[in-house]
């Protein structure tokens, strides 16, 4: 894995989520009670930035056409089929790391 280091566990609180981007990737990190996941910054609709909507416990709801999503697993609560591109991620110490892939 070819992780950089985007945030630390202190600048994403529980309940938060916060927009990045690395080497060209836009990337959304979520923290869910202390668990962090990374997904692709892009609603699988129209690829708007999700970290411009809303997350309510383990729904994230995209601002553009509210399409709604499970935050811990990236799949689809409406519509069910669409899914998030999640992204390698790993914590070392207060470190959080994301793998976005080799750089072009």
């Amino acid at each position: 894995m070819t992780a950089v280091r985007l945030a630390t566990l202190d600048s994403l609180w529980a309940g938060e989520m916060i927009g990045l981007s690395v080497r060209g990737t836009k990337v959304l990190l979520v923290n869910l009670d202390g668990e962090i996941h990374a997904y692709e910054d892009r609603c699988a609709h129209k690829g708007v930035a999700l970290s411009a909507g809303k997350l309510e416990g383990r729904v994230l709801t995209c601002w553009a056409h509210e399409w709604q999503y499970d935050a811990a697993t990236g799949e689809g609560i409406n519509p069910r089929g669409a899914r998030l591109r999640r992204l390698p991620l790993k914590v070392v110490g207060d470190d959080v790391f994301v793998d976005v892939g080799d750089e072009n």
